[in-house]
């Protein structure tokens, strides 16, 4: 167990060494375990916590507020459109300011080639850890909570396989942060990862070696497929969600042309039969339903995706207590 964390930022966790995201992981369980038995834990008490958003949420603000309220601390809920950044407060001026006021700062910027680099100018200007609570190149938390759900299924990871699948869309071009953060974190615990998607629904190049060397540290494998089927055969986890074709084409109307070419890439009963006797699905939500995945599979006996949610509050937690005590 790690017991230096206090300070650090999570804007990848490829900024941590695995025996730090080990410690998290062992806090998130007990205090999972706190959690259910109603055992108060308020490490952060008289903390503040900064949420500033650039994009909706239900699931990132509700997991950080119920966190640090848990936590004995406060969440401080600020929406771009209605302060000043909206008026030229730069990411400096919040790093500097909102860092002055609170003990940490977490930052929700989706938007393709902004996100990541303005979360990076609030760190640098910042004196207390800065959380990215998703931008348009990592989800860091979300991939956590994805890892100790797996944990929680199979027990040791080491071994199993994961299908990181694109699935089609009825909605917009979504943000490639989730596969991008999985296809990361998992091969470093010892799961197999197929990363499988249409030839237009590309990662990021050095994402996808960075991922490719994890694997191999990490004494897993690492495939690149482009039909579904395949990916889904035998595996132990379907995580098929959607996202944009954004390394292929930025204009809406191209992207939803590409995302119509493939809409049999849904997980349904027939699909799901292909995985592993005792697979599970996961998704990260919301989902769009009878769309990227049928009711029977999201709402049937395979299906992770509230455990996955839980498991934000408890992973997010972990994070906050360690970073800002």
């Amino acid at each position: 167990m790690q017991t230096h964390l206090r300070g650090r930022d999570v804007i990848d966790f490829s900024e941590w060494t695995k025996d730090e995201i080990d410690t998290a992981l062992d806090v998130a369980f007990e205090l999972k375990r706190d959690r259910a038995l109603g055992r108060p834990h308020p490490y952060l008490r008289d903390k503040v916590l900064a949420m500033l958003f650039f994009f909706a949420s239900t699931r990132t603000r509700a997991s950080f507020e119920a966190g640090m309220a848990q936590l004995g601390g406060h969440a401080q809920f600020l929406e771009s459109r209605v302060t000043q950044i909206s008026h030229g407060d730069t990411a400096t001026e919040i790093g500097e300011i909102l860092g002055r006021y609170n003990d940490g700062i977490a930052i929700r910027y989706v938007d393709w080639q902004k996100g990541n680099a303005y979360i990076r100018d609030v760190a640098a200007a910042s004196r207390v850890p800065v959380l990215n609570m998703q931008c348009d190149v990592f989800h860091p938390h979300q991939a956590l909570a994805d890892l100790m759900t797996i944990i929680e299924r199979f027990g040791d990871p080491r071994g199993r396989t994961a299908t990181i699948s694109w699935a089609t869309a009825s909605s917009y071009q979504k943000p490639i942060s989730v596969p991008q953060s999985l296809a990361l974190l998992l091969p470093r615990f010892g799961v197999n990862v197929r990363l499988v998607h249409p030839p237009e629904f590309l990662l990021m190049p050095d994402i996808v070696e960075q991922a490719r060397e994890n694997a191999r540290r990490g004494h897993a494998s690492f495939e690149l497929m482009d039909d579904f089927e395949e990916g889904l055969r035998g595996t132990d986890v379907v995580y098929a969600k959607s996202w944009g074709a954004l390394l292929t084409t930025t204009d809406p109307e191209e992207g939803e042309r590409l995302i119509g070419k493939y809409s049999s890439w849904i997980t349904d009963a027939e699909h799901m039969r292909l995985a592993g006797e005792d697979a599970i699905y996961m998704h990260p939500l919301p989902a769009d339903r009878n769309v990227e995945v049928a009711d029977e599979v999201i709402d049937g006996p395979q299906s992770a995706v509230f455990d996955q949610a839980e498991n934000r509050l408890h992973a997010q937690k972990a994070v906050m207590a360690l970073t800002m005590r």
